[in-house]
């Protein structure tokens, strides 16, 4: 591992063992099959309509775990999310409304205790980004770099993906969303130069962009770096839930001089309409897309989606190019740029690699 000046070791809240919760919910069968369980894992229990308290009189909170891990089994996913949960509450009438309006779900609960996830690995994590180059695929010339965050647990690496599963899981999307950000924009300073940096972003992360990208506004300029060299991703998938939000959310990153992209297009039936609402600086076709290129129907899909983004003077990025083959390909259906291991693999900047070298040609 390279130098510690880039790592980020966020503090997380995770909850403490419990000898009391308070649970509420809107279906009517739930509180009454957990009121059970309760009784027989030996918890007290009291009754409301929509509200239930199950207490450990004893002061043995490994009675509350055992309820936990019981309803993380009877309970489906979709009846956990209709939990809602406050763990140890004041007795206090104020300060006990306010727990309970910001009281997690169980699911988030239940992620938070480690018992449906082993979120140890996000909590003890050491974060930091990694930087894949993007090339031209007429001259080989490295002009982008996208940042990926990585992390480290229990001596094992860990991808982002995981990362972020555990994040959403636990309800702290929006903060790793954030960390990762802000990491990626001051990782890179030392040694961008005039080459772009794409980001990643979940749009559900930014409850309103004024407030939630604060943080990364200040460090971009902190950072010295040009707005303009700033490349927000958003991925399909992530873009189908709340157009609207979605629309907003862009429009703010492109007041302050930030250019936007639309990620893992093709991928989705509805990636030509979602091209044209967003108008996305750069298009870039989903690496499943590019990866079966021989074969018509993909083909087609991939010609399509670069010929409506170039009339919409968009950029093309072809990722998940493997192979020179793949690059021979998606350059003759007309992509402009390539991302994949056949032109560099993602790297974490350190002392002992030299700038340069971070620009060096790839292969075409």
């Amino acid at each position: 591992m390279s130098g510690t000046a880039d790592v980020v070791r966020p503090a997380w809240a995770t909850p403490e063992r419990a000898t009391r919760l308070l649970l509420a919910s809107p279906l009517e069968h739930v509180l009454p099959a957990i009121a059970r369980t309760a009784a027989l894992v030996g918890l007290d229990v009291y009754a409301d309509p929509g509200l239930l308290e199950v207490v450990a009189h004893d002061g043995d909170g490994r009675r509350v775990d055992r309820l936990l891990t019981r309803l993380a089994r009877d309970l489906t996913a979709a009846e956990t999310e209709a939990v809602r949960v406050a763990a140890d509450p004041p007795e206090n009438e104020i300060a006990l409304a306010a727990r309970l309006l910001g009281a997690p779900s169980l699911a988030v609960e239940l992620a938070r205790r480690g018992v449906t996830v082993e979120i140890g690995v996000l909590t003890e994590a050491e974060l930091w980004p990694v930087y894949q180059p993007i090339v031209s695929l007429t001259d080989g010339a490295v002009v982008a770099h996208e940042a990926l965050l990585r992390g480290r647990a229990h001596g094992r690496e860990v991808g982002g993906g995981d990362l972020f599963f555990l994040a959403e899981s636990a309800g702290w999307l929006d903060r790793l969303d954030r960390i990762a950000r802000e990491a990626a924009v001051r990782g890179a300073a030392g040694w961008l130069g005039s080459a772009d940096l794409y980001v990643n972003s979940n749009p559900a992360a930014v409850h309103r962009p004024q407030v939630c990208l604060a943080g990364t506004e200040a460090a971009v300029h902190d950072s010295g770096l040009s707005p303009g060299q700033l490349v927000f991703e958003v991925v399909e998938s992530h873009a189908i839930p709340d157009r609207g939000h979605l629309l907003a959310v862009l429009e703010h990153h492109r007041s302050l001089g930030w250019r936007v992209a639309l990620d893992d297009v093709g991928a989705g039936w509805s990636s030509l309409a979602l091209v044209s609402a967003v108008r996305p600086d750069v298009v870039k076709l989903d690496k499943e897309l590019v990866s079966r290129l021989t074969d018509a129907g993909p083909r087609a899909v991939a010609a399509s989606v670069i010929s409506l983004a170039h009339g919409l003077g968009a950029t093309v990025v072809a990722e998940g190019v493997e192979s020179e083959r793949v690059a021979d390909e998606v350059r003759a259906l007309g992509a402009d740029l390539g991302q994949g291991w056949f032109f560099g693999r993602p790297v974490r900047p350190s002392p002992s690699v030299a700038p340069e070298l971070l620009h060096a040609e790839a292969p075409v």
